[in-house]
């Protein structure tokens, strides 16, 4: 019998160790299967990556801008510019640029970027070329040219059977029936109408099967049965995407617009190869920093969130891929900084979780919780972010453009990486319970100080915060003057994009400033300043150079120092409307965002923000005056990405502050009642803010010591932003919030004292 017992209480320990043992089993597994899915990613990062388009900044090549204007006294419209960018479109293919990028900007002009390109002269002649429109007989013979047509007088109609069809306006009518009436009779009928004919490539007799297709130049070939004195229709079987894509050819070859080169800009494949690697090296070095930095934190949860940015890498670069994105320089450089705005997600979660932690609740109702109170906050910060991406890419052009696209693209990916997947792969290891008696090994919390008993805390005095921000605020104001100060004497230091001109960079440190003074004199150019940094010279002339002096130039430096070259040009017409576009983006993004915090908030809110980033602006501004660091259009990508960061961080405080006040009865809060209350949510955001601002300080830090040129304004400027826009989130801007947080009250109704007055009663009181 006690052998019996003995037997079933041993098989009874078995199951519990077996049971112990099954946790520890599921959570090594699932371990496992992370390392895994981080490895994997890893692998496929790399070929996605040489998959992309790179910009000509990342491989070399070269962009012109045009200005597009007809050389008539005609008004240049929308639809002529449509059809000359169709034309240019028709005419890149041929010269075996694969991934072209051609944009409209304004109503009259045209950027175009050809990476890889080699013959840089012979593409600008294809280019500045207005299309060449012909119409020929079926062996190729000339019959007219595009003189016999209205200017841009090819529209879309519909024929007798109402199917689509062209309509073309005839000037010339009577040589339009000479021709029409004499190819009627012929034994092939046809009148075939190409654009940019080449005698020795094109021929009827050999592309007649693709005509009308993007393979040929030929667009269109129609039967003439008889004479026409007015004019006409083309018709046949053609598709509305057809038709209103041959009437914008029709008019491109047609039409008498000029193109004026107004800005240009060469880079070198050296060039383009050095940018790719340094910043590829800058950028891992930075994700690799913030993935050490938060399992330094967080533990195991750091871990997690670090398979989660190598999804977050991965994702991105596969969406980049599939809406045909061009990454450029500054797509990289927003591609790390959205890395560190990312980690902000999970930041903002996993303090949550540790503050219910730390209220003695159990791991699972802590996560659940945690992940509950931190989305509103998340999405509101992202959301306000996104408003000002979209704006930078609605007003943004060039590398402003690209920046905001990838981070329109980061923004998304956060949320469904940082936010979604980062809880997923958190709730598996949570529901192993495994972690429950191990929260520090988890998410890096302080056991010690778990309220293990439940208890209500007594609420102590916070640490006075906001009586400790006049030295900030002093600070910032002191550093505007001084950038003022600085500007009335010595103004900025302006790159080309904002004064106009030349800009020439040698791949050499072998020179002189005084040889390329004389180079610059021996070639009749006017120097503004010269620049010899650790890896490069970069020199500054005032004349905007032209295609011949371009070629001149190039020549002269490679010849003589034997270094790559890279030239960019801008007229003093561009540097007008980037400034125009940049002071409007900005107020537009102001305006944006004080009416989103306002509708989510209040108005005290939404003002005390949009004052915060208006001063983290003017930090900006006054130390890149202070330090000398050239101002350019990446500049002012900073400054909207500053305020999309900016304004993350205040929306951070400020819904603690909001949550923290629904405890009291606001109406009856004395100011310092209310400033305590402030000071609890600085207490209680303040670790988070300092966190979030490590994870996006360190990829800009590495981009700064390790990236190009190209960006080091924009690092610079960053560097200022984060730091200004960190400690004004967490200090100025709930300062100002207890200011105006007085209008948000409701008045207190006056009491009206009113006087008894005896009132005189004859024969009875008189």
């Amino acid at each position: 019998m006690k052998k019996k017992e003995k037997k079933v209480k041993e098989k009874k320990n078995k199951n519990v160790k077996n049971k112990m043992a099954s946790p520890k089993k599921k959570m090594l597994i699932r371990t496992f299967l992370l390392v895994i899915i981080a490895v994997i990613t890893c692998t496929l990062i790399v070929p996605l990556f040489k998959s992309l388009n790179f910009g000509l900044d990342l491989q070399g090549g070269f962009e012109i801008l045009y200005e597009v204007s007809p050389v008539d006294d005609s008004k240049m419209t929308k639809d002529k510019l449509n059809a000359t960018y169709k034309s240019m479109l028709k005419r890149i293919d041929t010269l075996g640029v694969s991934e072209p990028e051609i944009t409209l900007e304004g109503d009259n002009r045209i950027r175009v970027k050809l990476a890889g390109v080699t013959n840089k002269e012979e593409a600008r002649e294809t280019l500045s070329t207005v299309a060449s429109l012909t119409f020929r007989d079926s062996e190729d013979n000339l019959l007219m040219t595009s003189d016999v047509l209205e200017a841009g007088g090819a529209r879309v109609t519909t024929d007798s059977t109402g199917r689509p069809a062209v309509a073309l306006s005839v000037k010339d009518k009577d040589t339009f029936y000479k021709v029409t009436n004499a190819v009627k009779d012929y034994e092939n009928n046809m009148i075939v109408i190409w654009l940019d004919f080449n005698e020795m490539t094109d021929s009827y007799a050999n592309e007649g099967s693709m005509c009308g297709t993007d393979e040929s130049n030929c667009l269109s070939a129609a039967t003439v049965s008889e004479g026409f004195a007015s004019d006409v229709i083309i018709q046949g079987n053609f598709t509305e995407e057809e038709v209103t894509n041959l009437v914008d050819l029709i008019n491109s070859g047609s039409l008498p617009t000029k193109l004026t080169e107004v800005s240009s800009k060469t880079v070198g494949a050296s060039f383009g190869d050095a940018t790719l690697t340094t910043t590829m090296y800058a950028g891992i070095a930075g994700v690799l920093a913030i993935i050490i930095l938060l399992i330094g934190i967080y533990n195991f949860a750091g871990f997690i969130s670090a398979v989660s940015i190598l999804l977050y890498t991965l994702l991105v670069f596969a969406a980049f891929w599939l809406v045909g994105g061009v990454l450029t320089l500054p797509g990289i450089a927003a591609l790390i900084l959205g890395i560190g705005m990312a980690v902000d997600a999970n930041v903002l979660t996993y303090s949550r979780i540790k503050e219910e932690l730390l209220k003695g609740r159990s791991l699972e109702n802590a996560f659940k919780n945690g992940s509950k109170l931190s989305f509103g906050t998340i999405l509101d910060a992202n959301l306000t972010t996104l408003l000002v991406a979209i704006i930078m890419f609605y007003f943004g052009e060039s590398s402003v453009k690209g920046f905001a696209t990838m981070l329109i693209i980061n923004i998304i990916v956060t949320m469904i990486t940082m936010v979604a997947i980062t809880r997923f792969l958190m709730k598996i290891f949570v529901k192993t319970k495994y972690f429950d008696n191990k929260l520090g090994l988890f998410i890096g919390v302080n056991e010690d100080k778990i309220n293990k008993d439940k208890e209500e805390v007594k609420e102590e005095k916070t640490y006075n915060y906001l009586g400790k921000s006049k030295y900030f605020y002093i600070f910032s104001i002191i550093v505007i003057i001084a950038g003022s100060f600085l500007f009335a004497f010595k103004g900025m230091n302006l790159g080309i994009d904002f004064q106009a001109g030349s800009d020439i960079t040698l791949a050499t440190t072998e020179v002189s400033k005084e040889d390329l003074s004389r180079d610059l004199k021996e070639l009749k150019l006017d120097e503004v300043s010269i620049d010899i940094t650790s890896s490069e010279t970069d020199i500054r002339i005032s004349n905007e150079l032209k295609e011949e002096k371009i070629e001149e130039v190039e020549s002269y430096f490679l010849d003589k120092y034997n270094a790559s070259v890279d030239i960019g040009v801008v007229s003093n017409v561009v540097k007008q409307d980037l400034i125009k576009n940049a002071i409007f983006s900005i107020l537009v993004s102001l305006i944006g965002i004080i009416l989103y915090i306002t509708f989510r908030f209040k108005f005290s809110y939404g003002i005390s923000s949009v004052i915060c980033l208006v001063h983290d602006s003017l930090m900006m501004l006054a130390g890149v005056i202070l330090l000398r660091t050239e101002i350019n259009s990446m500049f002012i990508a900073a400054v909207l990405a500053i305020i999309g960061y900016s304004i993350n961080n205040t929306i951070v405080v400020f819904d603690r502050v909001r949550e923290n006040l629904k405890a009291k009865d606001k109406d009856k809060l004395s100011r310092e009642e209310l400033k305590e209350v402030v000071n609890r949510s600085i207490k209680d955001t303040m670790a988070r803010s300092i966190y979030t601002s490590l994870t996006t300080l360190l990829p800009v830090i590495a981009l700064l010591v390790m990236g190009s040129r190209e960006i080091l304004t924009f690092n610079v400027a960053m560097i200022i932003g984060l730091i200004a826009g960190t400690y004004s989130s967490l200090l100025i801007a709930p300062r100002l919030y207890v200011f105006f947080a007085k209008n948000d009250k409701p008045k207190k109704k006056k009491q009206v004292n009113k006087e008894v007055s005896e009132k005189i009663i004859k024969g009875i009181n008189d």
